[in-house]
């Protein structure tokens, strides 16, 4: 069993891994490359000056590699749901189960209707300001969970803040992510 299975493998999907897996939780995340990033040019994200959208995904995944996320490259996510205190997620591979879920599959909703979460009015998954949806220890973000306000560093961000959330609930506190000149040596 993982602690973190994440569904989806653009920018939402790949920070929420990164972050809870170089933190020192197991983390699966299943990529199905059919991110909206192929179709982007990137001159809006902080901090990157310009990046295609493809070589925005293959260094995104070679990060996540590198802190050790497993990573199962085309294999996807056929169905999803809670048992107690565990989800168990199903592909034509394998079944998994994990103690955190976050959903980061763009604008395709049918994986949280199909886990119960609540939608809004503008029928996006409702979440609160952790990327927490109605479902304990599953999280939406991204294009899931915003009508028509869909953005690279957003997506990112919100990836961020499931894991941050999910990191604070694992360590029993407060959990920051925040990295000094240091930690780099």
């Amino acid at each position: 069993m993982s602690t973190v299975a994440v569904v989806g493998g653009g920018p939402a999907g790949s920070s929420a891994a990164l972050f809870t897996a170089k933190n020192g939780l197991d983390t699966v995340l299943f990529d199905t490359d059919q991110t909206w990033m192929h179709k982007a040019h990137l001159f809006n994200y902080l901090g990157i000056k310009s990046i295609d959208g493809d070589a925005f995904v293959e260094t995104s995944r070679d990060q996540v590699d590198e802190f050790g996320v497993d990573r199962h490259q085309g294999e996807a996510v056929t169905g999803v749901e809670v048992n107690s205190e565990e989800f168990s997620l199903a592909t034509d591979a394998d079944e998994y189960t994990a103690e955190y879920v976050v959903l980061a599959t763009g604008a395709t909703r049918d994986l949280a209707e199909e886990l119960g979460c609540t939608f809004t009015d503008e029928d996006v998954v409702a979440v609160d300001v952790t990327m927490e949806t109605s479902i304990a220890d599953a999280y939406a973000t991204g294009a899931m969970v915003r009508a028509e306000e869909w953005q690279a560093v957003i997506s990112a961000g919100d990836g961020a803040a499931a894991a941050l959330n999910i990191l604070t609930k694992e360590k029993g506190e407060h959990f920051h992510d925040f990295d000094t000149p240091a930690d780099a040596e």
